[in-house]
C-alpha cells in the first residue's frame, strides 16, 4: 500500500483548503441537480395498484398515509433471492440499515415505504430480526414492472394532487447508494427540502432552515398521516 506523504500541520491545512474548493463545487452542483429534479415533468399514474400491508389490502394512494409525497424503495426479499427466507438481499439490507428515522420525512409531508414480493409474515419477521421500522408492503401486481424495479432495486418518487397520483422521479443502480438520509430522500422529491434557500419554482412550500428540525419523538401530530 503506497500511502500519501506525511506533512506539517500548515501543509495539511493548505491541502485541505485546496480540496475544500472542489467540495463546495460538488455541493453547489448537487443543489443545482436537486433544483432540476423539482422542475421535472410529472407522469400521471393511471393504473390501480394494490399492496398487502400489516392492516390488509391497500392502494398506491393509501401508501401516502394522507401526506402529499411518497417515496417507494423496491427491496428484493422474496423466493429466489439470495438470503431467502432469513434475509433480504445483501444490498437491499445495507440500504435498509441506513434509513434515517422516518419522522423527519413525515414532517415534510413525505412518506417512505419499502416494497417487496415477500408475504407480510416474512416481512414482519425479518424487520423484527434486523431492527427495521420503516413501513414495508407486499407488491401483488405489475407495480415493479411498470416502474422499472422488477429486475433491479430502485427508488421511485410520487406526489399526489387530491386523489390523483403522479410519478416525479426515479433513481437506481449506484444512485441508490446515496439513499438513507433525510436529505438524500427529500432531494429526489418534487418539493425538495422545502427550505427558503432552495431554488424552487414559485409557490412551492418553504420554511427557514433549522426552524422545522426537531427531535424525532417531539414532532407530535405533525408526523401523523
Amino acid at each position: 500500500m503506497k500511502t500519501p506523504p506525511v506533512v506539517s500541520p500548515s501543509e495539511w491545512d493548505a491541502a485541505w483548503r485546496q480540496l475544500l474548493v472542489k467540495e463546495k463545487e460538488l455541493t453547489r452542483a448537487r443543489d443545482a441537480l436537486a433544483a432540476d429534479r423539482r422542475r421535472m415533468p410529472w407522469l400521471a399514474v393511471e393504473k390501480e395498484y394494490g399492496f398487502d400491508g400489516p392492516a390488509g389490502r391497500v392502494s398506491l394512494l393509501d401508501l401516502f398515509e394522507g401526506r402529499r409525497q411518497l417515496i417507494v424503495y423496491r427491496a428484493f426479499f422474496e423466493p429466489g433471492v439470495c438470503g431467502w427466507p432469513d434475509h433480504a438481499c445483501r444490498g437491499c439490507s445495507l440500504v435498509a440499515d441506513q434509513v434515517a428515522h422516518v419522522a423527519h420525512l413525515n414532517v415534510r409531508d413525505t412518506t417512505l415505504v419499502f416494497a417487496s414480493r415477500a408475504p407480510q409474515p416474512d416481512i414482519e419477521r425479518v424487520k423484527a430480526r434486523m431492527g427495521w421500522t420503516m413501513p414495508w408492503f407486499t407488491m401483488t401486481d405489475d407495480f415493479d414492472a411498470d416502474f422499472g424495479v422488477d429486475e433491479w432495486h430502485g427508488t421511485n418518487a410520487f406526489i399526489r394532487d387530491g386523489d390523483r397520483v403522479f410519478r416525479t422521479y426515479f433513481i437506481n443502480n449506484r444512485g441508490d447508494e446515496a439513499m438513507g438520509s433525510t436529505w438524500s430522500y427529500l432531494d429526489i422529491t418534487a418539493l425538495g427540502r422545502q427550505e427558503e434557500w432552495e431554488d424552487s419554482p414559485e409557490g412551492y412550500p418553504r420554511t427557514p432552515a433549522y426552524e422545522w428540525w426537531n427531535w424525532h419523538d417531539e414532532y407530535g401530530a405533525a408526523v401523523q398521516g
